[in-house]
Order: structure tokens, then C-alpha cells, then sequence
């Protein structure tokens, strides 16, 4: 269970409160050793299940290497009928500061309104993702901070159908925010992903790194120590003590050195724009206050310039999260994937009805 405990006065007592994703928030007195004391309370949630509703499903599957294990969740339609074929549809945030696959208890959210309308919803990890995994497994978006999550991603939802003949490989979606806005453009625009992947809604994604804050790109990513003047070969063996072989990337000596220079350049989506396939919702916000809205416009500047179709919407006054328009972009999203993966197009009219 995933527990968030609140110590006494006394710190003689705590109350845990614990759930699981398929498990309702139980609370619980305990002792300072962890005894249970007196139970509480526990989540009802029969009300909601008269209504048909399922929590989502936890799953393992392995990552592209055949070893890592990737952990995610499902959410089905209430009315899921196994005989039936359904498109796929990730929510991502591929990290690496964080992970987002819900681990707390929670009976709706975005991932359950969009099953509802006949999708199989899922989050899914990847290497490079959270550090609370290992170091080496957050580790692996080192100097490849755009594409590390994409093989991960296809590879678990490969086998998720594999496992399930009721998810239809077809009719895949992806969606995100910030990085996982970030990622869900990669996955439309880098070859071979833009052939899996048929839909994409990416909001307020950081689609240029290099005017993103530098404290995340520079830390997630990692800079590149590089002997620097016209006898490099000299300042290398200078830097490290030792020819470096690798064409001048040499070891952090942890000291000053003039004859260094560091670098970085994390590789931008504007520059896949001509590789777009599918579908493409792009959305910021204009007074963004995290991600910079010049990324987002940089790409919708490459795309038209490659000439490609895309859909693209300005909310106008709003920063990183987009308050009280928050409900009409979820119902763009919802709209987006209904249109382009169930041909559901029964939008008409101005009226939202």
C-alpha cells in the first residue's frame, strides 16, 4: 500500500492512512512501533459501484530490454465487454524527476472519464523514470532526454495486447502534460513511434529544452565535459591525466580546469516536425510560468513550415495549469480521441451541449 502518515502531539500515536489504485483509503490509529491501535474509517465506495463503476487494474510488463520490469495502471470502460476490440489510449509523464502511475486511491480522474467513452486507458512507466526506483534505473535519460521513454512505452503496450486481444494495436493514443506534453509530440514525430502512435494531445509540453529551465535540463540531461583549444589532444591528457579516446569528451576531474568547457544541447522536437504523422492536438497556455509558450510555438512554426496538419489552442491569461479552463480542455481531449480513434464526429456547431 502507499501509506502518508500524521504523527500525534505526543508522537506516542500516528494515524496511517493507506490505499492501493484498486483499493480504497482505510485509516488506522497506530502506536509509535506500528501497532494498530483502533481502526477508523474506510473509504465507502458502494454507492459508486451500484453506478457500474471498476477501479483500474495495476499490471507488470517488462521494458525494452526483456529484464526491467515496467509497472502501470488500466482503466476499462464500465460496460467492458471482452469480446470487443478497443483503442488504446497512455496517459504519460515519463519523469525522470518523477513517474506519474498512480499509486493512492482515487474513483475518478481524467484516465476514467475517457475509458467511459469506450477507450482502454492506461499509465505506464519506463526507464529513465523515477529515482525512487534505483539510481541506474532513473539514470538511463542521460544524454537522451527526449526519446528514452518511447521504446518502453510501445514495447509494455505491445504487450498489453499480446496478453489482451481485446486492445486493438491499430488505434493507439497518447497524451501528456508539460514533459509528458513533451513526449507525446516525440512519439507522433520520431520514427518508428509515429507509425505506432496515431493520436497524440501534447499540453503545455517543453518541446525546446534549451529554453526550458536549466536546472532540469541540465540536471536530467547531463552536460558533456569537453576539452577545449587548438592543442585539444594535450588538454585532455592535461584534464584527466590520460589520452581520451572518445573524440573529447573526458572524465569530471573536480576541479577548474581552462582548458574545459562544458556543453549541452538536448534535442528538440522542433526539429522531428517534418517526420509528424497522425494526429496532433498542441495546446499552451500564454503566461505559462514553467514551461516557456515559445516552445510550443516553435513547433507549430516548424510544422507549418513542413507543411503539416495539426490542431493548436491558446489559452489565453492562463499559466502552467490551466485553472478553471481546465474542464473545456479536458473535453477537447476527450473529443480529439473519440473523433480520430472511434470516428465518433458529431461535433456540428459552436454549442457545447
Amino acid at each position: 500500500f502507499n501509506h502518508a502518515g500524521t504523527l500525534s502531539p505526543t508522537r506516542r500515536f500516528f494515524v496511517d492512512n493507506f490505499s492501493r489504485v484498486n483499493t480504497p483509503t482505510k485509516s488506522v490509529l497506530r502506536d509509535a512501533a506500528g501497532t494498530a491501535v483502533m481502526e477508523l474509517e474506510e473509504t465507502d465506495v458502494s454507492a459508486i459501484k451500484e453506478l457500474g463503476w471498476r477501479p483500474p487494474q495495476p499490471f507488470v510488463v517488462k521494458a525494452a530490454d526483456g529484464v526491467t520490469d515496467i509497472y502501470g495502471n488500466m482503466w476499462k470502460p464500465f460496460d467492458f465487454d471482452s469480446t470487443k476490440k478497443y483503442p488504446i489510449v497512455a496517459h504519460v509523464y515519463p519523469g525522470p524527476q518523477t513517474e506519474q502511475v498512480n499509486t493512492t486511491f482515487n474513483a475518478g480522474g481524467v484516465q476514467q472519464q475517457l475509458a467511459q467513452l469506450g477507450f482502454i486507458v492506461i499509465q505506464i512507466g519506463n526507464r529513465g523514470g523515477s529515482p525512487l526506483r534505483s539510481n541506474a534505473y532513473q539514470n538511463f535519460s542521460y544524454y537522451n532526454l527526449r526519446d528514452y521513454a518511447l521504446a518502453d512505452k510501445k514495447a509494455g503496450i505491445e504487450q498489453l495486447a499480446a496478453r489482451y486481444a481485446f486492445i486493438d494495436l491499430d488505434r493507439v493514443g497518447i497524451y501528456g502534460h508539460s514533459v509528458g506534453g513533451f513526449l507525446t509530440a516525440a512519439a507522433l514525430m520520431l520514427p518508428p513511434y509515429n507509425d505506432f502512435f496515431k493520436v497524440g494531445v501534447s499540453s503545455s509540453g517543453n518541446h525546446d529544452n534549451n529554453i526550458y529551465n536549466q536546472n532540469w535540463s541540465e540536471q536530467y540531461h547531463g552536460l558533456r565535459t569537453v576539452a577545449a583549444g587548438a592543442d585539444s589532444a594535450r588538454a585532455r591528457r592535461a584534464a584527466n591525466g590520460r589520452g581520451v579516446p572518445n573524440g573529447g569528451t573526458v572524465a569530471d576531474t573536480g576541479f577548474v580546469d581552462d582548458s574545459l568547457r562544458y556543453e549541452i544541447k538536448v534535442p528538440t522536437n522542433i526539429e522531428l516536425a517534418p517526420n509528424l504523422k497522425g494526429r496532433l492536438l498542441l495546446t499552451t497556455g500564454d503566461m505559462d510560468n514553467n514551461v516557456h509558450p515559445g516552445g510550443t510555438i516553435r513547433l507549430v512554426n516548424a510544422l507549418i513550415k513542413a507543411n503539416k496538419r495539426f490542431d493548436f489552442m491558446l489559452m489565453p491569461g492562463k499559466p502552467h495549469g490551466y485553472g478553471d479552463y481546465q474542464p473545456y480542455f479536458t473535453r477537447m481531449l476527450m473529443e480529439y480521441f473519440a473523433e480520430h480513434l472511434l470516428g465518433d464526429n458529431y461535433r456540428k456547431g459552436a454549442e457545447i451541449r
